[in-house]
């Protein structure tokens, strides 16, 4: 294993690598994480994740083990930053509207953290963004995983709703984050379908386009939801 450290600070099998120490691993992550986010899990190799690096197939065993591994620490390397920045904008939220809480509101906290990193137009984000939408629609083991990562701030969401609608039966809530997890991953990956359905009239780059109505739409289905349900 030795070798394997002493290898990564110069070349490993003749490669140059893009980085060295930490800057190596960062690499490796970047790379796996842009064919992770193209092709899926099944559709990329360890070899070819080491070839995007430019490092050879045993520094990735080294630092990350298998490929599951391999994607696993890909996929908690922003998950843990997306989560604080989600729950520090909720209870921000809280505080600031104590006993006046907004569906609304609590959404834009919600997803706007998402849509700011978005506009930022950082690449590994916007990878990160499409990775999490084929895991959210992975039925094989895409569940378990956003389940490990991303459990507590969803509860926490439906706990702000929850206040704010407190006539609302929790099994209405669910579903409604149901929905809106879909069309905000959907939003997030930015395939262009939009762009071609509406003959250029919306791009699905265009994120203030996004922020001026997605968190109103998601707000008035959910109420509406509520309302209906409080009927019948």
């Amino acid at each position: 294993m030795a070798r394997a450290v002493e290898g990564e600070g110069r070349s490993v099998r003749g490669r140059r690598p893009k980085g060295q120490g930490p800057d190596l691993r960062e690499t490796i992550l970047d790379a796996a994480e842009a064919l992770f986010s193209r092709h899926g899990f099944y559709g990329v190799t360890v070899r070819q994740v080491a070839a995007e690096a430019g490092v050879d197939t045993a520094l990735i065993h080294y630092y990350f083990g298998a490929k599951r591994e391999l994607f696993d620490s890909v996929f908690a390397r922003r998950a843990g930053l997306l989560n604080s920045m989600r729950l520090e904008a909720m209870r921000g939220y809280a505080e600031a509207r104590a006993g006046a809480l907004d569906v609304e509101g609590i959404i834009e906290a919600f997803m706007g953290p998402l849509l700011e990193l978005s506009l930022a137009n950082d690449e590994g984000w916007k990878n990160y963004f499409r990775l999490v939408a084929l895991v959210n629609n992975t039925p094989a083991w895409g569940g378990e995983t956003m389940h490990r990562f991303f459990d507590p701030v969803v509860h926490e969401l439906v706990a702000a709703w929850k206040a704010a609608l407190p006539q609302a039966a929790d099994r209405d809530l669910y579903w409604c984050y149901q929905f809106l997890t879909g069309a905000m991953m959907l939003t997030l990956s930015e395939t262009g379908r939009i762009d071609q359905l509406s003959g250029g009239l919306c791009r699905s780059t265009d994120m203030q386009a996004v922020r001026a109505r997605l968190y109103a739409w998601c707000a008035a289905g959910l109420e509406e939801v509520v309302r209906r349900r409080a009927q019948a």
